[in-house]
């Protein structure tokens, strides 16, 4: 038996779309079950939206879910085959399998009587040959079908006679996308094409062309598309599709991989939180349905969660650092005080879902002063709200234990002093110290402060309400 050799094959005009991620790791899990090679092939040949960055951020991308750099094969650039695929369109035409036209799109509709209408054959026996403004079609039979077996959606068959005879090559002699995907594909011994649904139309188009050239069909495997919560399929225009706006609003690459794989497949046991090497141990093509899959971004979040409260808390410290320093934050650096993060991240851990949250948590920290929430501050400020605030600066003054159990109970006192339950007693202290009516857990987050700070922000909070 052959051995499995699989390919990821994007075009460099964008950022990496989740979708094209999806396909890339079923054809990794597909490749590494059967020992098999991961081709990536660049395909390049639009030159007028293909730019180098975009190459490299698909590099960077794939990198970043696992699919590094000497674990595939490539990468191969399609731009560079451009004379192999030009031997190919000129074999086809030589065996008769392809033919000149010098058709204009406003010709056919003329002929034809509806842009809707597809290509009349009108050059099929003029015999013309190569030239300006003369592009290759494919000269598809005249009857019969081509049967497509795929591994996802079963056999779908196409009349032939709906398929028209299409363009192969330009008239400058550069190939479209179905000649030089199928040469290769035929030329990197590719096995099994695992590519999005909408390439399925194409199908059957190049299983001509290799069938026209003496190959057979590779296995076929068409995903399913990924959709929003409208079931519209995901646009870059209107929803959130780059893998590298996840990855920068701080998900888990792990976590990241694990959804992307339940997004059309199902793990048979049930369970949906696996590390990669089950999921490549239970992964099989021919459970992934065909019918779309919802991205759903309230689930990749929930799972992000998960993986981070995994974390142990030395790697989330380490995880969370990129979006502790630089330029995003909202402290001078010099402010920031690492064991101090390190000491509060067991609290931050279990209260986000993604790293992003981080800063906004532990930023009453690193501040000089917070900037203050006024609706949260007009709501605790309510009456009792000032005689708290001031009661509690008052007894912190005089606090000699500044530790969490010991400024709970002050507060615990103060408040019920005044018929408060500590929730309640505790808002106004809350928003004065840490800007919010809601973070940390507030005694915790006073220690981690520490006394001269807390006690600044509490004579300022009074300050701003005249007391």
């Amino acid at each position: 038996m052959a051995s499995i050799r699989v390919r990821f094959a994007p075009s460099p005009t964008g950022l990496f779309h989740v979708g094209g991620a999806r396909t890339a790791l079923f054809n990794k899990a597909v490749a590494e079950q059967a020992d098999g090679t991961f081709v990536l092939r660049i395909e390049d040949t639009d030159k007028e939206r293909n730019r180098p960055e975009w190459t490299q951020g698909i590099i960077d991308a794939l990198d970043w879910i696992g699919i590094s750099p000497g674990s595939y094969e490539g990468p191969y650039f399609q731009s560079d085959r451009a004379g192999r695929h030009r031997e190919a369109a000129e074999e086809l035409y030589r065996a008769g399998c392809a033919y000149y036209c010098d058709c204009t799109r406003e010709q056919i509709v003329e002929r034809t009587g509806s842009p809707q209408r597809g290509y009349d054959n009108f050059c099929r026996d003029r015999g013309l040959g190569p030239g300006p403004g003369r592009a290759l079609r494919f000269r598809t039979p005249d009857e019969g079908e081509t049967v497509v077996e795929d591994l996802i959606r079963g056999t779908t068959t196409f009349s032939n006679a709906a398929l028209d005879d299409f363009v192969i090559a330009r008239s400058d002699g550069s190939a479209l996308y179905l000649l030089a995907a199928a040469v290769d594909d035929l030329d990197m011994g590719i096995t099994h094409v695992i590519r999005g649904e909408e390439h399925l139309p194409n199908a059957p188009k190049q299983q001509l062309i290799r069938q026209a050239l003496g190959a057979s069909p590779p296995a076929w495997a068409h995903v399913p598309l990924l959709v929003n919560e409208r079931r519209q399929k995901l646009s870059k225009r209107r929803d959130k599709v780059a893998l590298e706006d996840y990855r920068e609003e701080g998900y888990l690459a792990e976590a990241m991989v694990n959804y992307l794989m339940l997004l059309g497949w199902s793990p048979p046991e049930g369970q949906e939180i696996l590390p990669w090497e089950a999921i490549v141990r239970q992964f099989r093509l021919d459970h992934v349905q065909s019918s779309p899959a919802f991205f759903d971004v309230t689930k990749l979040r929930a799972l992000n969660g998960v993986y981070l409260r995994a974390l142990s808390v030395e790697e989330f410290v380490e995880a969370a650092r990129p979006w502790l320093t630089g330029p995003r934050v909202p402290w001078p650096p010099e402010r920031f005080d690492p064991e101090k993060f390190a000491a509060a991240a067991p609290l931050v851990q279990t209260r986000v879902a993604v790293l992003s949250e981080v800063p906004a948590l532990v930023d009453f920290l690193f501040v000089e002063s917070v900037p203050i929430d006024e609706a949260a501050l007009a709501s605790a400020m309510r009456e009792p709200g000032p005689a708290i605030l001031a009661e509690t600066l008052a007894a912190y003054e005089e606090l000699a234990d500044w530790e969490p159990g010991a400024l709970k109970s002050r507060l615990q006192e103060i408040g019920a002093a005044h018929g408060l339950k500590l929730a309640a007693a505790q808002a106004p202290v809350r928003v004065a110290v840490t800007g919010r009516s809601v973070g940390l857990p507030l005694f915790e987050s006073l220690a981690l402060l520490g006394k001269p700070a807390t006690l600044e922000r509490l004579r300022a909070a009074l300050g701003r309400t005249g007391t």
